[in-house]
């Protein structure tokens, strides 16, 4: 009797089905397989030099204007690779383009530790390294992201982008707590030392995998190239409304730059924990994602997942207990990581292959703008008012933003999923056959 009570009941497996994270694209491709023990280990090592690199610009100089004029300084190559690396990345094998540039963010990294081993570390020296890692980086990412719809059937985009937000949360907990904590007890070599390593074993993953051609009748690398693709996505309202979403959040209700400074007010040994609370909460939504397969309104969710995280910044920049501001912040990261999934869906769901490395360059500037530019805005705003009105007041405006674009673009805010899919379909064959003809 008890044996039988033990074990777990149908209509429970179903419900942890339901609304788990599902493994099924780690089972059936192995180099989906090393493409994410790869990412899943440098990902750990990146994540805390993100808490490391910011820290440690605040301790040469003391102001979180610098610190925030990081994201400035890599948003111009940022902006610039990632077209680049879109159309690249639809013209060239896209495995080879990841390892090229996974090359040069590891001697990125290794810059960063000489630096960090000096008696006195230069500001200068981070800003530069900080510029050729994100063109790097920009040029790397539309590869990697067009990769997966090759690697994996349109079907498993949902629990593939679960997955990756998985991984990526999981070094995002783990790496900005051990970071801080080594940053102000050690100092900056070790973590960078760390990433570093990571980076050699990632280099090692990609090497396995084996090469991915271009689509068929792939378009050569030009302006002409880039310029098809801008096109596109100005044509797709639903892709445009995800990008203008995410930029509206990010750009102001990302206080990052700001944790150095709101970590002196409840000690310096949190700025890791402030890092990584985000995460946390990113890795519960991503944790008990099952769910998300079943929702097929994607705009209406990016939405509301846009507007719970401006919500929960106004809250953390009006909280004085610690536990109490990091509470808000892993509910900020949760909802971001919604947004997140349902933006992935749309994207690798809705286009087609031979424009996906070119409209994951778009992506990128979508989403990497917004923090680059909103770390920047905030540490503008509380350099002149406070941290805390800088916090506040970009969460408010966040909020705001959401809402007029939910009424600016109602075919967004209506989007079916399924119409999407069967979009992609239709034209990949139309595409086909022309070529045919």
């Amino acid at each position: 009797m008890s044996e039988l009570s033990d074990r777990p009941q149908p209509g429970l497996r179903r419900l942890l089905s339901a609304i788990t994270v599902d493994p099924t694209p780690l089972y059936i491709s192995r180099d989906y397989r090393l493409l994410f023990i790869g990412q899943a280990v440098s990902a750990f090592g990146s994540m805390m030099t993100y808490a490391v690199l910011p820290w440690q610009m605040y301790q040469i100089t003391k102001s979180s204007f610098a610190v925030g004029m990081i994201g400035v300084t890599e948003f111009l190559p940022m902006f610039i690779f990632a077209f680049i690396g879109g159309a690249l990345a639809d013209a060239i094998d896209r495995r080879r383009l990841i390892i090229i540039t996974e090359v040069a963010m590891t001697l990125c990294v290794g810059g960063w530790l000489v630096n960090a081993m000096l008696p006195q570390p230069k500001a200068w020296v981070l800003f530069v390294i900080a510029a050729v890692f994100s063109a790097m980086g920009s040029l790397q990412r539309p590869a990697r992201e067009a990769l997966l719809p090759r690697l994996l059937p349109s079907e498993q985009m949902a629990a593939a982008a679960a997955l990756g937000s998985l991984r990526y949360t999981v070094a995002a907990i783990v790496g900005p707590a051990i970071g801080g904590v080594l940053a102000v007890s050690l100092g900056a070599g070790l973590a960078y030392a760390i990433d570093f390593a990571t980076f050699l074993i990632s280099l090692v993953c990609l090497l396995q995998m084996r090469t991915v051609p271009p689509p068929e009748n792939a378009d050569d690398v030009s302006w002409q190239s880039i310029l098809d693709g801008l096109r596109y996505a100005w044509g797709r309202k639903e892709l445009l409304g995800t990008y203008l979403i995410d930029i509206n959040a990010m750009f102001f209700g990302m206080p990052m730059a700001l944790f150095p400074a709101m970590a002196e007010s409840f000690g310096n040994a949190s700025v890791g924990l402030f890092y990584a609370m985000p995460a946390v909460g990113a890795f519960f939504a991503s944790l008990l994602s099952g769910w998300t397969k079943e929702v097929n309104k994607h705009g209406l969710a990016i939405i509301l997942a846009a507007s719970v995280w401006g919500l929960a910044i106004i809250a953390f920049g009006l909280a004085t207990n610690l536990w109490l501001a990091m509470f808000f912040l892993a509910l900020a990261g949760a909802a971001d990581m919604i947004s997140g999934l349902f933006r992935m869906v749309i994207w690798n769901q809705t286009i087609p292959d031979h424009l996906r490395g070119r409209l994951a360059g778009i992506e990128l500037i979508s989403y990497a703008s917004g923090p680059m530019l909103g770390n920047a805005e905030a540490g503008i705003v509380a350099s002149l008012f406070s941290v805390r009105s800088s916090v506040i007041s970009g969460g408010v405006l966040c909020v705001l933003g959401s809402v007029v674009l939910a009424a600016l673009l109602p075919s967004f805010l209506r989007y079916d999923g399924q119409e999407g899919l069967a979009r992609k379909r239709t034209e990949e064959q139309n595409r086909t056959a022309m070529q045919e003809s």
